[in-house]
């Protein structure tokens, strides 16, 4: 792996042919996308078949997170070393034009690249899930109890170490065909936004008080942003 802010993707595959502009290298803008996300698309291919299956992940470092069941024969291919490619997208807005052609979206995107490594060892796998837990909600993994010997060995969990990755990113107006500009219908951008509801606590719970990893995810979330 390149040091700190140095490219993540050393490798043509990764290049962005498209839109070149939007292309990120660096190591921040695909941690920072990594980490406003909870569910990524991983795809690779068994036997000459694609496949490409929505996971929960968490990023570690230079490494993202994956776990599934033990009897998941598709966990059970990606322990074994085989390549994959990693990708997760936000959409942060829709961008309408004067023209159906200059319609777009604002979002933020990465491509990993890379194959994933089992980790075997208990006390590891207690780590790596309780990393999960803290990725979906910041201090929840020390509110709640940690996997027993039985739940560790019904589970797979696997470290992605990502060899090459790049990110895209669309953001700001509309670029409408100059000749459309002085054409009558709306033009702009609506932007897209994750809020959380209301929580809805479990019937019989002794403590029924929101707990302060949840307090906070509210908080933090005032008013959508």
């Amino acid at each position: 792996m390149v040091a700190t802010g140095e490219s993540i993707a050393k490798d043509a595959r990764h290049r962005v042919e498209r839109s070149k502009a939007r292309a990120r290298y660096d190591r921040a803008t695909v941690h920072a996308i990594l980490d406003a996300g909870l569910l990524a698309h991983v795809a690779f291919c068994v036997g000459g078949q694609p496949f490409a299956i929505p996971m929960l992940y968490a990023r570690d470092g230079d490494t993202i997170l994956l776990h599934g069941s033990v009897a998941s024969r598709l966990a059970g291919q990606l322990a074994e070393g085989i390549a994959a490619c990693v990708s997760v997208t936000h959409l942060d807005g829709l961008v309408l034009a004067r023209s159906h052609f200059d319609h777009s979206m604002n979002y933020r995107s990465v491509v990993a690249f890379g194959s994933a490594v089992l980790i075997d060892d208990a006390a590891g796998k207690a780590q790596a899930l309780a990393r999960f837990v803290d990725a979906l909600i910041p201090g929840r993994a020390a509110e709640s109890r940690a996997p027993d010997r039985n739940e560790l060995a019904a589970t797979h969990v696997l470290r992605f170490v990502i060899e090459d990755a790049s990110a895209k990113i669309r953001s700001g107006g509309v670029k409408d065909n100059p000749a459309d500009l002085a054409l009558p219908h709306w033009a702009g951008v609506v932007p897209m936004r994750t809020h959380y509801a209301a929580p809805l606590p479990e019937p019989g719970l002794a403590d029924a008080n929101l707990p302060a990893s949840v307090r906070h995810l509210l908080a933090s979330n005032e008013g959508g942003a």
